[in-house]
């Protein structure tokens, strides 16, 4: 009896209950879409299991034994228990249908929220939720099943992903409209190395830009301030404080409000890419799913309308 508990299955309760209410096997049989062999043999196993006679033959009929009878609430609260466990998987399973849970960088709040907006009219229906964390970040909302889907430039090295190019992400040189070098014509990477600079944390996508733009060169990295928001580098370089790598998506209002210059340096702008990804090993549900399609078929036009043919578009 010490391993009674995993012999006796679900599956017997169920057959046994509906042996008790028609009183018969057959009818049982049929009510369950079996043989009525089948029941005989499952009743006669849950019995074997139990020690105990559980039905009793009279004429074309079987009666519960008192033991059975004793059994019923026991079966049906097993029976009841299941079913409840099967409506919150189906209630869970139509929300996870509907939720699109999108991480992403950063930078991609300038246009993150209009590429949502845009896929919600268009699917009224979907759970949409939004993120915005550092590249280590989304790379952990990802990993811990916390996001479906990620936007972001590089994608990561250390997981698999399925990831999908959208459109070009370039990276500018920005000064405050008074600093000498903004009236230069042409800016040679080597003037660079001792004029101070503001980065992001070290493993970002911009702070990467910065580091590969001086070494490429095989030119030491000049001196830097780190910040942890492209907002703040944005308020110093309009400060005049230092130069900073940024990408040219989060300017756009501070260009045309004449408070940053782009300066005009060999090997600028760095053209990198936007992906929407998610986990290779975790398949999104069908929302989630159809967000991916729809940022890798609208998502070009959207970058277009937002910042024009050269750096909006697809590579």
């Amino acid at each position: 009896m010490d391993d009674l508990g995993e012999k006796i299955t679900l599956r017997q309760m169920q057959i046994f209950l509906a042996a008790v209410e028609s009183r018969s096997f057959m009818r049982a049989a049929e009510r369950l879409s079996l043989t009525p062999p089948a029941v005989s043999m499952q009743m006669s196993r849950l019995a074997e299991c139990l020690g105990a006679t559980l039905f009793e033959k009279e004429g074309r009929t079987v009666q519960p034994t008192e033991v059975a009878t004793a059994l019923v609430p026991y079966a049906e609260r097993m029976v009841e228990t299941l079913k409840d466990a099967v409506l919150v998987v189906e209630a869970l399973q139509g929300r996870i249908d509907s939720q699109v849970r999108v991480a992403m960088v950063s930078t991609a709040r300038n246009f993150g929220p209009q590429l949502m907006q845009e896929f919600r009219k268009r699917h009224p229906e979907a759970d949409l939720q939004i993120s915005i964390a550092n590249r280590e970040g989304v790379i952990h909302a990802l990993e811990t099943g916390k996001a479906d889907v990620a936007l972001m430039g590089r994608p990561p090295g250390r997981v698999e992903v399925t990831q999908y190019q959208f459109a070009k992400h370039p990276y500018v040189l920005i000064s405050h409209p008074d600093h000498p070098l903004a009236r230069a014509r042409r800016i040679r990477r080597a003037d660079l190395v001792r004029m101070p600079f503001l980065v992001r944390e070290s493993g970002s996508g911009t702070r990467m830009v910065h580091e590969y733009f001086f070494r490429e060169a095989d030119l030491p990295l000049p001196p830097a301030q780190e910040m942890d928001s492209n907002a703040n580098i944005k308020q110093a370089v309009m400060g005049n404080m230092a130069l900073a790598f940024i990408s040219a998506h989060t300017i756009g209002l501070e260009r045309q409000a004449g408070k940053l210059s782009v300066l005009k340096v060999d090997g600028m702008p760095q053209i990198r890419d936007w992906y929407v990804l998610h986990l290779k090993r975790r398949k999104p549900g069908p929302a989630a799913q159809q967000f991916v399609d729809f940022v890798r078929s609208e998502g070009p036009d959207i970058m277009r309308g937002l910042y024009g043919p050269d750096f909006g578009a697809e590579a």
